[in-house]
């Protein structure tokens, strides 16, 4: 009997249950319906353009080397008998250091000898000088000649004494000259002789490099000559080595060289550094022979954008207009530094400009701000 009541009621419960999914199905297609359109419009960031004075940063790069090198020679003729102990390769010496000595014996009995030698010339001018005045009285007033005057006996007692005094001077400068001195400061890098060795007049014994001053040359492109300073000379520069442990030192430009490479079509400027081993102060030491760059101020450029490479493909770069649709604009690029470009023409103060692109952009493509309370600005930072 139930089972009979059960199968009677089944098919009325399948029909509810199908019934009811209906509804929830219908219900669920109504509610898609009312839903709002999704917004498919891609989102960008965008900052403003504003026109700014701009100064140009010239860099190159050079290799340090000293302003002067010097080949040390003997000046006389003997025996070495001391060197200085920094008179070696890699040595620092200093303006006026004692680098070797040579034994003084027979530049001292010349000295002697020609203060002895002028003390005579200056005894016989003396004398030649009485006699003259002897005669002159004798004459009393007559008309005599000079020999009876000894006028030629005085001009040769006069000669006499210079020519003892010249030979007093090249005595005592031979006698100073075996002390050998630094002429300014200095890095050695040879040395050719030893405590003993007889060395020659004029034989080249080691070679220093002033290290007072140091020089750096280095090239000028075409592309930046146009925009150095009108006066280069006194420009402060930056130099600066690459590398873990970076040395920056400051220097002056100090001259052009006034050629440009037939071949290359540069041109070369000098900066110089001072005190380059630091020996006067406790800046980094800059060796010779480090590359380096050098970067200095050039022309300042009025009313330019500065903008990173990557906005800019082709020339082209995107603005969004009162619309808030994309159009494309074509600029003037006047000069590439590091990760930018220096734009001249093509924008204009308070274009907007977009930073994000989309994957395909087009003209005319409608688009989203991601942030249009906190727009940002496009300056220059020297």
């Amino acid at each position: 009997m139930k089972q009979k009541w059960f199968k009677g009621i089944l098919p009325l419960v399948i029909l509810a249950i199908g019934f009811g999914g209906m509804s929830a199905i219908k219900a669920s297609g109504e509610k898609d319906v009312d839903k709002e359109p999704v917004d498919v419009r891609p989102t960008v960031k965008i900052e403003t353009a504003i026109a700014e004075d701009y100064q140009v940063r010239i860099t190159s790069y050079g290799e340090v080397s000293p302003l002067e090198s010097t080949m040390i020679s003997a000046q006389v003729s003997g025996e070495v008998l001391t060197w200085h102990p920094n008179f070696v390769p890699g040595g620092l010496v200093l303006r006026g250091d004692t680098l070797f000595t040579i034994e003084l014996d027979t530049y001292e009995a010349a000295l002697l000898q020609a203060e002895a030698d002028l003390s005579l010339a200056k005894a016989n001018l003396i004398e030649e000088q009485a006699k003259a005045v002897v005669a002159k009285r004798e004459a009393k007033g007559r008309k005599v000649s000079d020999l009876y005057l000894r006028k030629p006996q005085m001009l040769g007692a006069q000669a006499s004494v210079k020519s003892s005094q010249s030979r007093l001077k090249i005595a005592q400068r031979d006698l100073d000259n075996c002390a050998i001195k630094a002429p300014y400061d200095a890095l050695v890098i040879s040395r050719d002789l030893g405590v003993g060795q007889y060395v020659n007049k004029g034989s080249q014994v080691g070679e220093l490099y002033n290290i007072e001053t140091a020089e750096v040359s280095f090239p000028i492109a075409g592309f930046d000559r146009e925009f150095l300073p009108t006066d280069i000379t006194q420009q402060i520069a930056t130099i600066s080595t690459k590398g873990y442990n970076t040395i920056v030192r400051k220097g002056i430009v100090s001259r052009d060289l006034g050629i440009i490479d037939q071949s290359t079509r540069m041109s070369q400027l000098v900066v110089r550094i001072e005190d380059p081993y630091a020996l006067k102060s406790s800046l980094p030491v800059l060796k010779f022979g480090h590359y380096v760059e050098v970067s200095f101020a050039g022309r300042t450029l009025n009313q330019v954008y500065r903008l990173p490479q990557e906005l800019v493909n082709n020339r082209i770069i995107w603005l969004l207009d009162e619309n808030q649709e994309m159009q494309p604009q074509r600029v003037e690029i006047l000069r590439e530094e590091g990760a930018y470009f220096l734009i001249s023409e093509g924008l204009n103060n308070q274009d907007t400009l977009i930073l994000t692109l989309p994957e395909y952009p087009q003209k005319g493509m409608k688009v989203k701000i991601a942030e249009p309370a906190e727009d940002l600005v496009i300056k220059q930072s020297l």
